[in-house]
């Protein structure tokens, strides 16, 4: 009953008022993520959200994180401050059942037990953000059991153009930052660099404590994006990137919030590619490294890894074929290998690799008003044997108004080497993916959009006596988002959405640190000429620190932040933004730290 009056209440709400203003042309959005080949967002049958570079320009994030936390369906938790660990749920499933790429290549760290390392994502140069949710291992294989999120920096435009960007502000922090591009009918490049360091604060604080009585542990972040493309012929072309990340992060050990322990990471993603038009077909090639690597600084002892060392070699051959009119058909064939190697405190090594290969194909059809997609794929690895999954979606666009479209899929999440290896206690090499089926259902009408998923997980890994084991049972999670955005008057846009979650293991245990309802909102005014003000802000419901409602409650607050934009003329622009404005004190993880009232001030200058 609770959970009926809840969805009421905010329908209700968000559908008080008529349409006056569509907020995003779904016409001018095209999303590259779904189903590897790029498509109008009003096609595309999976649920989708895009964080455009105008979002990210008018809000002034600082991470990916911060971002992705303004979607339904998303929430985080951290040990800290900035460059402490992160997780990102996804419709409730955490961060290691999410696919993470840059500009397509994996930033998946294989080495790391929590999958992607969202707290070292700064915003940096880019473009949109795609976030593919449900299950897309039809499309991706492994590791996109929850969704695929697609982070796409900027490509250069023509003529030669140069950006700076600085920012100063609370914790001590400084961002510094510069792109530099040209393109003609021949090439592209552009090379971006941006850097950030803060004092930061204490990152492990018990609860109810001031982070000012505690040492503070501070963050060093230096991004590198490098994307070139050269067209040989009309028909022909070849493209390269390049993406290297560099941080410094201090931290707390748990119940020690004075402890000076430090890490070293880096990430370095490799991709070059050949793009051939034949007649009816797009074929592609590429081949994409992922390197990473984390330093432990203060790890000496037997059970403490010192050194991890993880890589992903891919190799990827697409055809895509049109057929009729607007149809298509993509092929593909995939070789992956992966590696992992670490040394331990007492300098004892281990490592161990394993491959895979897949075929997958994926098929698009426009039926009048209808869109059907349909992805089966084939994965042989080497230490799990054959994966089979296949998904299906429909839209049905009724008319410009309303729509309707539907999902099922199947997907798994294999365990990576290191969950196998298992440094800190014994390794399991019996150790089986997990199997997900997911379904959604989602009507839209003008702006207004409210969804319904649900997802069963077999063969959930969780971490028990010392190792990684799988559990018996189905694990079940469901709920529903809404999403608003309309122009309410002249120059004034209000957008809203709501998600309601229910995430439960196989004994109908609550599982821990998703909050069981979230609301996120934002005013943004632009009436007065150069200026551009907004509000936003988010509420976190019942939320608990340990399973089935144990441990502290974390939830139950609300966050409100605020940015004000200046464009001084076509050169040079400045802001003032201010995050937790009313100094809200709250931690997302029972006795790790918070940011207090902060505020930033930057200046931006595009020649």
């Amino acid at each position: 009953m609770q959970k009926k009056l809840s969805i009421s209440l905010v329908a209700s709400f968000l559908l008080a008022t008529t349409n006056l203003f569509s907020a995003q042309n779904l016409e001018t959005i095209t999303v590259t993520s779904a189903t590897k080949t790029t498509q109008s967002i009003k096609d595309v049958t999976s649920n989708v959200d895009v964080i455009t570079a105008q979002e990210i320009e008018e809000r002034k994030f600082t991470t990916v994180v911060e971002a992705l936390n303004t979607l339904p369906g998303i929430s985080f938790v951290s040990n800290g401050g900035m460059g402490n660990t992160s997780s990102v749920f996804l419709r409730g499933m955490d961060s290691k059942r999410i696919l993470v790429l840059i500009d397509g290549v994996k930033y998946q760290d294989p080495s790391n037990t929590s999958g992607a390392a969202f707290s070292h994502l700064m915003i940096s140069d880019i473009e949109r953000i795609e976030v593919i949710k449900g299950a897309q291992s039809s499309v991706w294989g492994a590791d996109a059991s929850a969704g695929v999120i697609n982070i796409i920096t900027k490509e250069a435009k023509n003529g030669v153009h140069v950006n700076f960007n600085s920012e100063f502000g609370s914790f001590q922090t400084k961002k510094y930052g510069m792109s530099v591009s040209n393109k003609t009918d021949k090439y592209s490049v552009k090379l971006s660099a941006d850097r950030i360091l803060t004092d930061g604060f204490s990152s492990q604080t018990p609860f109810g404590d001031r982070v000012d009585d505690y040492e503070k542990d501070g963050y060093r972040n230096t991004t590198v994006n490098l994307k070139g493309s050269y067209n040989i012929t009309d028909e022909d072309s070849i493209n390269l990137s390049y993406h290297h990340i560099n941080s410094f992060v201090e931290y707390d050990d748990w119940n020690a919030p004075n402890a000076n322990l430090h890490s070293d990471n880096e990430s370095n993603l490799y991709s070059l590619g050949y793009n051939k038009n034949y007649k009816n077909h797009n074929i592609k090639l590429k081949y994409d490294i992922s390197e990473f690597e984390k330093k432990e600084l203060e790890a000496t002892n037997s059970w403490q890894v010192r050194d991890y060392n993880g890589k992903v070699k891919l190799l990827d051959l697409t055809d895509n074929i049109s057929y009729f009119d607007k149809d298509s058909l993509l092929i593909g064939f995939s070789h992956e290998k992966t590696e992992v190697d670490y040394i331990k405190g007492n300098n004892a090594t281990n490592k161990d690799d394993n491959t895979n290969k897949a075929i997958y194909i994926t098929n698009t059809n426009y039926l009048g008003d209808f869109a059907i997609t349909e992805s089966l794929r084939r994965d042989d690895y080497s230490n799990f044997g054959s994966k089979y999954t296949g998904k299906i979606g429909v839209k049905y666009n009724v008319n410009e108004d309303l729509s309707f479209n539907a999902n099922y899929g199947t997907a798994y999440n294999a365990p990576n080497i290191i969950n196998i290896l298992n440094p800190w206690g014994i390794s399991n090499p019996d150790l089986e993916p997990e199997k997900i089926k997911g379904f959604d259902i989602s009507s839209t009408y003008k702006d207004f959009t409210l969804t319904y998923f649900k997802n069963k997980i077999d063969n959930l890994m969780n971490w028990q006596s010392s190792k990684y084991v799988n559990i018996d049972g189905t694990s079940t999670i469901e709920g529903y988002e809404a999403k608003y955005s309309k122009l309410i008057i002249e120059d004034l846009l209000l957008n809203l959405n709501y998600t309601y979650l229910s995430a439960k293991d196989s004994q109908e245990r609550e599982l821990a640190r998703r909050p069981k309802n979230q609301v996120g909102f934002g005013v943004d005014y632009y009436g007065i000429s150069n200026l551009h003000f907004n509000i936003n802000g988010q509420y976190i419901g019942e939320r608990y620190d340990g399973a089935n409602k144990t441990g502290r409650e974390t939830g139950n607050y609300t966050l409100w932040n605020s940015v004000i934009n200046y464009e001084i003329n076509k050169t040079f622009s400045t802001y003032l933004k201010v995050d937790n404005i009313f100094n809200k004190y709250y931690q997302t993880i029972d006795g790790y730290a918070t940011a207090q009232r902060s505020a930033y001030v930057g200046l931006k200058a595009n020649f």
